[in-house]
């Protein structure tokens, strides 16, 4: 059923009608027709999507260009991230932002480049003044690739204002077709506190669910007492693209009053970290599954609009109640889902009783926590709720519960590596156990004398982790002493296997030369078209470290003309 008094219906159009946003000041960042493969505000690991990301058939090199005239008022390189990205401020206050860049347009890759040089590094973020790098509408910027922690070849295109919060392009006339219903995976519902039961359990339970042909769904009755909130797992697609992607809006109703709003027009960035309180974390760290959830307890997100009691429904005995959620893309096709609650005693079951542990964390306290060598510390709102936590150390392993609590700060482990001669200690790193294998991950680790310092915002297992074999480097296409005339690229594979790449650095003759290090590849890659190496004898010098200090040097001769 797809109808709510006309109250909402008005709501809903007077909302669409409030787009402030100029319809005709941006034009596309490419010259393809546009098909996404992510959506603003989509769920992603630990952050919100900040902008749209639009396919380029596969490929890398298409032209970029500026949507509106303006100036490249910060341009950043990173081996992780954006990769190589391009901002640029129009007269307007809205600055745009291009993303996972190939290359820049000739004029701008040449200021990139004098800087890298001059700063002898590869990542470099700078910021020109306006009158250094103007661009007009539709002109060259750069071209479209696949550096930084893209997943494939794709543009990354923002729209942010004045205060530098991303907005969902679309707002401001980029069109996108789509002419499909939001899917909807799956509805739960969630008991939330020691008097509440659905079904007679306190747990979370999943609902069936009927899909009906209009793109609709009709969710299994529920008997319920108590406060209760639901949960949802939705995506959207748009024509021409088979990917997952984020919905635009959801809002739930009781009794066709509207009671909650989840609304993915805008966000900053300093609460995109919030994400992991409103997706059900527990779930999604063992699941892999992102649970919207449609209640608030403690989450400070501007996205969510607790319209009525923060999204929770009250259910008293001898009620009946209709719950709906409607979920809606940006082109306004829309999926409602029904579920019947009825209100009685019966559904009181045997209470759960919660795990108790010695070390009871109150989210409002700072907490240190100390067992033989190691000490953890929880600041102050490191946690939205508190909870028992399991805290355990044996030697050099500490076990600091399950990674099923979501922060929203960092909180610090230290290990005593006293017993450690100082040789052994150089090879030391914190490291997170991961996966079913266990395996050692490396988390940023400060040294002070014998103390070891790991900061991190996931619970887990964390042990004293040894590196002491030196990073591998190898060429990759050519062999020592050979002729290079005719190359456009000189490319080297590097590779660490257990505390990961730090640093390296590349020369020429004894000059640095700039070397783009791709870590999906590992592969570091340099142009000759810098114009740098201009001799016909070359005396080639890498030298790799990794994140405990071994460092590997690798020589080749190699000739050009």
């Amino acid at each position: 059923m797809r109808f709510l008094p006309t109250l909402f219906l008005v709501f809903s159009i007077v909302v669409n009608a409030q787009n402030n946003y100029p319809q005709d000041y941006f034009s596309s960042p490419l010259e393809i027709p546009l098909i996404l493969s992510g959506t603003f505000a989509e769920l992603r690991s630990n952050h919100f999507h900040s902008g749209i990301d639009i396919k380029t058939q596969q490929r890398r090199g298409l032209r970029v260009k500026a949507s509106a005239s303006g100036f490249i008022s910060r341009i950043k390189v990173s081996h992780y991230g954006y990769g190589k990205a391009l901002y640029i401020t129009h007269p307007n206050g809205y600055t745009t932002v291009y993303a996972h860049l190939q290359k820049f347009a000739p004029e701008i890759e040449a200021y990139v480049k004098k800087h890298q040089y001059e700063k002898e590094s590869y990542e470099i973020e700078l910021f020109p003044s306006a009158g250094t790098l103007p661009v007009t509408k539709d002109s060259l910027v750069a071209y479209s690739g696949n550096s930084g922690g893209s997943g494939g070849p794709h543009l990354h295109y923002e729209i942010r204002d004045k205060q530098e919060r991303p907005i969902n392009p679309m707002l401001f006339g980029i069109d996108i077709k789509d002419t499909s219903y939001p899917i909807v995976h799956s509805l739960y519902v969630y008991p939330l506190d020691e008097n509440s039961f659905v079904n007679k359990f306190q747990n979370k339970q999943k609902l069936r669910l009927t899909p009906l042909q209009n793109g609709d769904y009709i969710a299994e009755n529920i008997e319920a007492i108590g406060n209760i909130g639901f949960g949802i797992e939705t995506i959207d697609r748009q024509d021409y693209a088979a990917n997952s992607n984020g919905v635009y809006n959801i809002q739930s109703f009781v009794n066709g009053s509207k009671n909650f709003e989840l609304d993915f027009r805008r966000f900053s960035f300093d609460e995109t970290k919030h994400l992991n309180e409103l997706i059900d974390y527990a779930h999604y760290t063992t699941e892999r599954e992102r649970i919207q959830k449609l209640f608030k307890k403690n989450n400070p997100l501007s996205i969510i609009k607790p319209v009525f009691n923060n999204g929770i429904i009250t259910v008293q005995d001898s009620t009946q109640s209709v719950f709906k959620i409607r979920v809606t893309d940006f082109k306004n096709n829309e999926s409602w889902v029904t579920v019947q609650i009825k209100g009685t005693k019966n559904s009181m079951g045997e209470p759960e009783h919660a795990k108790v542990t010695p070390y009871f964390i109150q989210a409002d306290q700072t907490t240190n926590l100390k067992q033989g060598p190691v000490s953890v510390d929880f600041y102050k709102d490191t946690f939205y709720d508190d909870f028992y936590l399991d805290f355990e150390v044996t030697n050099d392993t500490l076990i600091l519960h399950d990674d099923i609590m979501a922060c929203q700060k960092n909180f610090s482990i230290t290990f005593d590596a006293s017993k450690y001669s100082d040789e052994d200690l150089k090879k030391l790193y914190v490291a997170r156990l991961v996966g079913y294998n266990q395996y050692p991950s490396y988390t940023y680790t400060k040294k002070n004398d014998k103390i070891l310092t790991a900061s991190s915002k996931k619970l887990g297992t964390y042990t004293l982790a040894t590196d002491t074999i030196a990073p591998t480097i190898s060429a990759s296409n050519f062999k020592d002493g050979q002729w290079m005339s005719n190359y456009h690229y000189l490319k080297i594979k590097i590779d660490d296997d257990a505390s990961g790449i730090s640093n390296y650095r590349a020369t020429v003759n004894g000059k640095w030369i700039l070397m783009e290090y791709d870590y999906k590849t590992k592969t570091l890659t340099h142009d000759f078209n810098d114009g740098i190496i201009t001799e016909t004898k070359n005396n080639l010098k890498v030298i790799v470290t990794d994140n405990v200090g071994n460092n590997s040097t690798f020589e080749a001769l190699f000739y050009r003309k």
